[in-house]
């Protein structure tokens, strides 16, 4: 399960897509953290997640990792639910971000999922990033509900989760 893209403008090298090993947490961590701080900092202070909340991550479920000549430049969660997946924390690392990453890791993990026996994919979207509505609806979620955000996340607005799914 490997897909490529060239990526901009690090170099002429492919990106694979592979799945994460528990040495991988460290980055992972780091990269989550930087992707959401420059998404969500108008209205959360704090990091989305710690080496020790990624690494009880890896026993739960499985992140898929891009990787380039052994740097890791984004990744995504996927998590088993009976029939269903649920997967979140798609993250790329603000450098290399609108050049594709994205697409490639969802296509990925949408694949990885459909080839494992999954019938469909939840995820949950910040009811304040706006921006990112289109982009899973263009793949085809679509809403199915609205959750609560952590209480024990302090919030500088109000905000809850959008729930989306989607039929492979």
């Amino acid at each position: 399960m490997t897909a490529r893209i060239k990526p901009e403008p690090r170099s002429s090298t492919s990106v694979s897509v592979r799945i994460a090993r528990a040495e991988d947490a460290g980055r992972t961590t780091a990269i989550i953290n930087a992707a959401f701080r420059l998404a969500e900092s108008f209205f959360i202070d704090t990091d989305r997640i710690d080496i020790d909340g990624v690494q009880e991550l890896l026993i739960t479920g499985q992140f898929l990792v891009a990787d380039q000549d052994g740097e890791i430049l984004g990744c995504v969660y996927l998590e088993p639910r009976g029939e269903r997946s649920y997967l979140g924390l798609l993250a790329i690392d603000p450098g290399q971000q609108q050049n594709g990453l994205g697409s490639m890791l969802m296509d990925a993990a949408e694949n990885h999922l459909r080839q494992r026996g999954f019938r469909f994919i939840d995820l949950n979207v910040v009811s304040l990033r706006e921006e990112l509505f289109g982009f899973y609806r263009r793949r085809g979620y679509v809403e199915t509900g609205a959750s609560p955000f952590p209480e024990d996340v302090e919030t500088k607005l109000p905000v809850h989760f959008i729930e989306m799914s989607k039929r492979l």
